[in-house]
């Protein structure tokens, strides 16, 4: 199969921040269809070519994992997930040597939900053919059924935040090997907004030896066992809101990413 990729990029309204994107469409594409879409953040080190790198417009950078829009591709083919649009940005500022600055990555995290909500989802999709019937937040928050954002590391840390500030436009999330604080900011996200249970669906996954599963793992838990009135632990929609899933023996490396990632998705739109 023939990926095809596109390349986004705009101005935040209120600084000269630029926010690059990648594209994956899938093989076929039809303007006159409409389509899930699927944002997907990079962790630290990376940057928007991160997941969607191989193509040859895009020259190898550190941390690139070629094999993903395989991945994706294949998972389509056979029919496992639907076909969908995947959007790759960056949190990154002007440099991509801000991924590598720990404090930094975690301010330009927590504030990535403004401009993806003001600048990010509007460019992309008035572009390309979604479900949203207008790019404004009402049009966005009719159509959160078919949107989705996920993360590796830093980039869950950033799905994180966009769970607790932009869940009236989002229902799907994957989080994978990054927390953020102790489940009760996810709690309060729930609670201020005016989705129930069965509104959302988070899948979560890291590796045993992965060096964030100690943290990664206490948040999840205390989410499912302790904020009982918003997340339910479940292998389905249908029975909850929150999966967990831990692969023995994987480190924090995207080859195990892009596995997460994989299952994750049979999880949505089914």
């Amino acid at each position: 199969m023939k990926n095809v990729y596109a390349f986004i990029s705009g101005r935040i309204s209120d600084s000269l921040i630029c926010f690059p994107a990648l594209v994956y469409l899938p093989y076929g594409y039809d303007d006159k269809q409409k389509y899930n879409i699927f944002y997907l953040m990079h962790g630290g080190g990376g940057n928007e070519r991160t997941y969607l790198g191989k193509h040859r417009s895009f020259p190898k950078q550190p941390y690139e994992s070629y094999h993903f829009p395989d991945i994706i591709d294949h998972a389509i083919e056979d029919r496992k997930i639907t076909p969908l649009i995947i959007v790759c940005p960056t949190y990154n500022n002007q440099s991509d040597k801000d991924s590598f600055d720990f404090s930094l990555a975690i301010r330009l995290t927590g504030l990535f939900p403004q401009e993806l909500m003001n600048d990010l989802i509007p460019s992309v999709e008035s572009h390309y053919s979604t479900y949203a019937e207008s790019f404004d937040l009402d049009g966005l928050r009719e159509s959160r059924d078919h949107r989705g954002f996920g993360g590796f590391s830093m980039g869950s840390v950033a799905t994180w935040h966009v769970f607790d500030h932009c869940l009236d436009y989002f229902r799907y999330f994957i989080t994978m090997s990054g927390n953020c604080g102790d489940g009760s900011q996810q709690d309060e996200a729930v609670k201020r907004s005016c989705f129930g249970m069965n509104d959302f669906f988070i899948f979560t996954a890291t590796g045993t030896a992965d060096f964030a599963y100690d943290g990664f793992r206490q948040q999840v838990m205390t989410m499912g066992r302790y904020y009982t009135d918003s997340f339910r632990f479940a292998d389905t929609q249908s029975e909850g809101n929150l999966s967990y899933r831990e692969k023995r023996g994987a480190t924090h490396d995207y080859a195990f990413a892009n596995q997460y990632i994989f299952n994750g998705l049979q999880f949505f739109w089914e």
